[in-house]
């Protein structure tokens, strides 16, 4: 795939790509991993420990959504996209993960997409499912990608970058976003922790956007297995949070019925913006 949008980290000019590395005019070279993805994070951006979600998360998150578990919420997202792309759109995924949701978009359109993500391991899962699409391992913060060249940004449970965001996208570009809503996991949570609390939906209002909607799914969800529940767990930002007490309540967990509970935003950037 010829590289459109993704610039040098270094200088910001626009890359080339061979198989094997991406060099732009000013001769800085970066290295394609097998699976195809570049690595274009600088290490004034990412400090000296390690970011992004590690190789447990990555894989737990992996095998969860390949069982289906979240389908409702990756149909209206595919749904949303197909609303405003056309084939010469160009979609960027900002904190793709593994490549789930990316790789639906792709193959529910015929515009270009690229992926993003500060986990290199994650990356590295989104490269090898996905084979025709382009990604790089990039902070949301410092998005290696040119100014005005994206026409829809997709930006699910990751961090945000409001500038950054309006930057990449064009004059009236479409950001669409997935958030937890009040009842997520609520009966997960309230099987491990003694005083579980819910989600917080936060004004939906962001500077440099104009509000266009949102959708919430919410839905019921059965796992039966020990393994699919602590896989469930183990990629949300619970995990690292919990102690010993809540852990030993997870294990000993062997089937769970819990709410699905996201909302669908979708955003306009301002035309003030650009």
């Amino acid at each position: 795939m010829k590289n459109k949008i993704f610039t040098c980290p270094v200088c910001g000019q626009v890359l080339e790509f061979s198989e094997k590395s991406g060099i732009c005019p000013k001769q800085h070279l970066f290295d394609r991993a097998k699976s195809g993805y570049v690595n274009l994070l600088l290490s004034k951006h990412i400090g000296k420990t390690v970011h992004g979600d590690n190789k447990l998360m990555v894989k737990a998150r992996r095998e969860f959504l390949d069982r289906g578990y979240y389908s409702p919420l990756c149909e209206m997202l595919c749904d949303t996209v197909r609303r405003y792309a056309d084939d010469e759109s160009v979609i960027l995924d900002a904190g793709c993960g593994e490549g789930y949701y990316t790789d639906a978009v792709k193959k529910s359109v015929s515009a270009e997409i690229f992926g993003i993500d500060i986990s290199k391991t994650a990356v590295d899962y989104a490269a090898k499912r996905s084979r025709d699409i382009f990604f790089a391992a990039a902070s949301v913060f410092h998005i290696p990608v040119r100014s005005l060249s994206c026409d829809i940004l997709i930006s699910l449970f990751a961090p945000y970058c409001g500038e950054e965001f309006s930057r990449v996208l064009k004059n009236h570009g479409i950001m669409i976003m997935a958030i937890p809503s009040e009842n997520h996991l609520w009966e997960l949570k309230k099987a491990v922790y003694d005083t579980p609390y819910k989600n917080t939906v936060k004004p939906y209002e962001l500077q440099g956007f104009d509000f266009i909607g949102s959708e919430r799914i919410s839905f019921e969800t059965e796992l039966n297995s020990p393994q699919d529940i602590r896989s469930l767990f183990s990629m949300t930002p619970y995990y690292y949070r919990t102690g010993r007490k809540e852990q030993e309540r997870l294990e000993a967990l062997q089937k769970l019925e819990t709410q699905c509970d996201f909302e669908l935003l979708t955003y306009r950037k301002s035309q003030k913006e650009g």
